[in-house]
């Protein structure tokens, strides 16, 4: 299917997004979409259709609906696209806790296993690698972390190994308390949360780097902002 003008459409299985820099070309794009999507079988549900602006101007996504011949678009704040939250402010914050409460609730449902006496601790950690960290660390690779947010899947981590590695006797006052967390360290003796997320990160920006010039992604990752930024602090970029 063919764009009108320079736009780009992700498309993986059954979830399109069409990409524009106006709601005029989004609605020429959209109706191109309809007749492309017939020729190959397929039919798009008219109530699933959303569309969001991404601006610096809080008033430009204020138009409540998009019409076309055949539907209606209505205007969202935030979708998931491929398990991963986007919102019009272009902020990873919320996405970064979507990842931690789905793996707090992970946690949960497996509990019992991590405090079972039956289970070795070295199988237990496995099962916290291969189930639990998975959950909290989809699409790691792109976030760009702030230290409250390292801090948040610091205490979310640390609070999982504490029900791993259990209590300690204290030598002095023979009673029993919480590991600290500079112990935690010592007995797993694996990269921390945070750490691992810095090094896909930069796994992830090797590949980006040997990508050609006519992947978008590698654009975005050399392309240089055009216009003035907005007054007050700079946001922390993913290169960062």
């Amino acid at each position: 299917m063919k764009l009108n003008g320079s736009h780009q459409l992700l498309a993986y299985a059954d979830d399109v997004n069409i990409l524009g820099g106006s709601i005029h070309t989004l609605k020429e794009n959209s109706e191109s979409l309809l007749p492309a999507t017939r020729e190959i079988g397929l039919e798009v549900n008219a109530d699933k259709p959303k569309y969001m602006v991404m601006s610096r101007d809080q008033n430009a996504g204020r138009i409540h609906s998009v019409r076309n011949d055949n539907s209606t678009f209505d205007s969202v704040e935030e979708f998931k696209y491929l398990g991963t939250n986007i919102t019009n402010q272009n902020s990873i914050a919320e996405e970064i806790k979507n990842r931690w409460k789905t793996g707090n609730a992970c946690y949960h449902s497996v509990q019992y296993l991590l405090s079972s006496r039956l289970l070795s601790k070295n199988l237990i950690i496995k099962i916290y690698r291969t189930i639990i960290l998975p959950v909290v660390l989809y699409g790691c690779e792109t976030w760009s972390l702030i230290l409250r947010e390292e801090r948040k899947l610091s205490l979310f981590e640390n609070r999982v190994l504490k029900k791993i590695f259990g209590s300690r006797r204290d030598e002095v006052t023979e009673q029993w308390r919480k590991l600290h967390n500079e112990e935690l360290n010592d007995l797993y003796s694996t990269p921390n949360l945070v750490r691992v997320i810095k090094l896909r990160r930069m796994r992830w920006a090797g590949h980006v780097a040997r990508m050609g010039e006519e992947r978008g992604v590698y654009r975005v990752l050399v392309g240089e902002p055009v216009g003035k930024r907005p007054r007050g602090r700079l946001r922390r970029r993913w290169a960062n």
